[in-house]
Parts: structure tokens; C-alpha cells; sequence
């Protein structure tokens, strides 16, 4: 039993045994896409071009809503599939029992 489990944690880490990285890779980037933009507050820091009389500085972060909204739903959805190849690399059922998925 020891040696199933050493064998199975020495793989974890190994290179090209995580056949999600490029989904987790694109997780964080679309996170990114609705966290790092508010903080930078020298690109939106103005007030044209106006819409419908809202200076650029409110309209821009209203924009930002739906935009994370749907980048945080792509996100989700992602990291679903990525978790569930990452449990089959280690020898897991792709989804827990009893899971809603």
C-alpha cells in the first residue's frame, strides 16, 4: 500500500503529468481580466469620451461588470473540466460521488 502511494506522489509533481496546466493557465488569466484592470486606476483616471453623459471614469468600470461576469463564468467552467482531467491523471473517477455534475 506504501509503495502505491509513493509511486503515485512522486508522479504528481513530475513535468508532463499534468495534463491541465494549460486550462489552470487560462483560469488565472481570465481571473486577471476582472481584477487587474480596477486597480489600475491610470487608464480609466478621466473624463472623456462621454457616454450618455457619464464621464469615461464610470462608464468604463460599469463596463467591467458584465465583462468579469462572463470571464468569471468561463473561469468556472474551466477549471471543472481541469479538475476533472486532473482526477483522472491521478486515478480518480473524473467527478466525486455524489457531485452535481
Amino acid at each position: 500500500m506504501s509503495r502505491a502511494v509513493s509511486d503515485q506522489s512522486s508522479t504528481a509533481g513530475a513535468p508532463g503529468s499534468a495534463p491541465s496546466r494549460p486550462l489552470w493557465i487560462a483560469v488565472a488569466v481570465l481571473l486577471c481580466i476582472g481584477a487587474i484592470p480596477p486597480l489600475l486606476v491610470m487608464i480609466y483616471d478621466r473624463e472623456t469620451p462621454a457616454l450618455g453623459g457619464f464621464p469615461f471614469f464610470f462608464w468604463f468600470q460599469f463596463a467591467l461588470i458584465p465583462v468579469t461576469a462572463v470571464a468569471t463564468y468561463v473561469a468556472f467552467k474551466l477549471s471543472q473540466t481541469a479538475t476533472a482531467r486532473d482526477r483522472v491523471a491521478r486515478g480518480l473517477p473524473a467527478h466525486p460521488e455524489g457531485g452535481d455534475q
